[in-house]
């Protein structure tokens, strides 16, 4: 009798995975709430990567002062890899900062502000123009793995950052960890901040743990909470028995 599916956060991948999936809807949950948690998340980790933390940190462990050239947040462009709800919360607060963004997605999507790019044909010159990527897309077949190494070696290297910077707040499986290390021995990534992971809990042995340019946080950047999430879960079944049509049905096809 199972007519309805609504997953609890904004990610149903999860859900994709049970082969005995049933053929009826399946609905994202679209809070406020989860939108504003994840912008809080994502202005934190580039302010952070923005203003230097990651050296300052250090330099405290060390005892040592000194005041470090600091830039504008209008030298710096945060590239956005998803323009979802989420992606354009985010984009919206950056653009307030004054940092210039730019957006990819898989297909034309236009956001005010944000300097547009899309498809295969637009990634190269989308990473190209970026110096912070932050990666906000969903997990799926044509997603997976996205983030490698040479995903990361289009970045912009020769910026005001002093090099490449990722935040990946949307899958795990998004990202090839092993080429994520690689990058940043290499120099091909100066620093990252990652909530996700290939395999969550992180494993202690992972050297991410411990890597002195990366910032861990474990899957927390916008946690669901049922006192905002139950009521709109409750007018969709309420819309569902009446007959009325669906609010963010997800599409099997492109799996999101």
């Amino acid at each position: 009798g199972l007519r309805l599916v609504i997953s609890t956060g904004a990610g149903v991948d999860h859900i994709f995975a049970d082969e005995d999936l049933p053929d009826v809807p399946i609905l994202r949950v679209v809070a406020e709430n989860l939108a504003t948690h994840m912008t809080e998340y994502v202005v934190w980790r580039v302010m952070d990567h923005h203003r230097q933390g990651i050296a300052y940190r250090a330099q405290q462990a060390g005892r040592e002062w000194c005041e470090r050239a600091q830039r504008t947040a209008e030298e710096v462009t945060v590239g956005i890899m998803g323009l979802g709800q989420l992606g354009q919360a985010a984009a919206r607060a950056l653009l307030a900062l004054g940092f210039r963004v730019n957006g990819w997605t898989r297909g034309p999507r236009d956001v005010e502000g944000v300097s547009a790019f899309h498809g295969d044909e637009g990634l190269k010159e989308f990473l190209a123009a970026t110096d912070i990527l932050v990666v906000l897309l969903p997990h799926t077949p044509a997603t997976e793995g996205i983030v490698d190494y040479d995903l990361l070696r289009g970045l912009r290297r020769d910026n005001a950052l002093g090099g490449a910077v990722l935040v990946n707040a949307g899958r795990g499986k998004l990202q090839r960890e092993a080429d994520i290390v690689r990058a940043l021995e290499d120099g091909t990534l100066k620093e990252a901040s990652l909530d996700v992971f290939e395999e969550e809990p992180l494993p202690r042995s992972s050297p991410l743990w411990s890597h002195p340019r990366v910032f861990v946080t474990p899957h927390a950047a916008a946690a669901s909470d049922p006192r905002h999430l139950a009521p709109l879960m409750l007018e969709q079944i309420a819309r569902l028995e009446r007959g009325e049509p669906l609010h963010n049905v997800v599409d099997r096809s492109a799996g999101y």
